[in-house]
């Protein structure tokens, strides 16, 4: 049991998470005062996800796991599973803007929205957040974040710098997880623009990248090949055992925790597409209709040939100067 209740670090990150609990309850209560009460038991169901996820955030960097990932890659391999896959997808399932907002002082969270929405100092900001909220770019920065910090090089070096390991490292996994699972998890005001079978795609493609990973370190490796656990003291685990563990790891509880939402995504390409191939074949179809249009209205231009779905052009009544005969 001291494996459990041992090496809990209590740093002041548990003083974050407990104000930001406190300043989203308030804005609840604020947004609560002014909404029908089925809009408040949403809000409060939505906040109860919010909460599990920075439970888990805090789990997965105050708790054991955080200890005992220095001297283990598998406990390692499971604090990056909670830090890209569970705690984020909780907390974007909890939707928490529009409470935080709502908690400033008087009107100051309109003035902050309309201020980062229309304002011109925060063009930026717009701009870049934008773009990394693009589904197929949120997608990508998702997966090389999960391949780069896999490298032994950026492996071991976070594993020998605090700062690289807690701010980036650790930094990166969430940031790309919210904007990762915001494709696929409801949570205004934000609407993802991904169709249902580029949801699909999407997370089949995580989840190659994942085993790709997972093969690499396990399969295709005969030895272990991250330095920092090649020779941790009182650990009598072969380094190589260990980094299959964690390989495995990997594998089965990365798709594990994607299934939900590969069968959700599934469930409703069938009720609402007719199913995948349905949405394949409407895809492909306008992809090849607008194609083919395109095709003929450019060959049209250069021979004098219309098309029929072309309006005929108007003839124009001839100039005639004044005094010449009609004909």
């Amino acid at each position: 049991m001291h494996y459990i209740l041992d090496n809990w670090s209590f740093d002041p990150f548990l003083i974050v998470v407990i104000a930001v609990v406190i300043w989203h309850e308030i804005g609840l209560r604020r947004l609560a005062a002014r909404s029908r009460p089925e809009r408040t038991r949403e809000r409060r169901v939505r906040s109860l996800w919010f909460y599990s996820g920075l439970a888990v955030l805090l789990i997965a960097v105050e708790s054991p796991i955080d200890y005992w990932s220095d001297s283990y890659f598998m406990v390692h391999m499971v604090q990056h599973l909670l830090l890209m896959f569970a705690a984020p997808s909780l907390v974007v399932a909890g939707a928490p803007g529009q409470p935080l907002l709502d908690a400033l002082p008087g009107r100051s969270g309109r003035s902050v929205t309309r201020g980062v929405m229309t304002g011109g100092w925060s063009r930026p900001l717009r701009a870049l957040g934008g773009f990394f909220l693009r589904p197929w770019v949120a997608v990508i920065t998702f997966n090389l974040v999960m391949i780069s910090w896999h490298i032994p090089a950026l492996f071991d070096l976070a594993q020998n710098n605090p700062a690289v390991h807690i701010w980036l490292m650790h930094g990166s996994f969430f940031a790309a997880g919210v904007i990762f699972w915001l494709q696929f998890i409801p949570s205004p005001p934000f609407r993802s623009r991904l169709p249902l079978l580029g949801r699909a795609a999407a997370l089949l493609t995580t989840n190659v990248v994942m085993i790709m990973i997972a093969m690499s370190l396990s399969i295709f490796a005969n030895h272990s090949i991250y330095s920092a656990y090649d020779h941790v003291p009182g650990v009598t685990l072969p380094p190589f055992a260990d980094q299959q563990i964690g390989a495995a790891i990997l594998w089965v509880c990365g798709d594990f925790w994607a299934l939900p939402t590969m069968i959700v995504t599934i469930y409703r390409l069938v009720n609402n597409e007719g199913g995948i191939g349905s949405a394949l074949e409407r895809y492909l179809g306008r992809g090849s209709q607008t194609a083919a249009v395109r095709g003929w209205a450019a060959a049209g231009s250069r021979s004098g040939w219309r098309s029929p779905a072309e309006p005929e052009p108007v003839a124009r009544p001839e100039s005639r100067v004044p005094g010449d005969p009609a004909t």
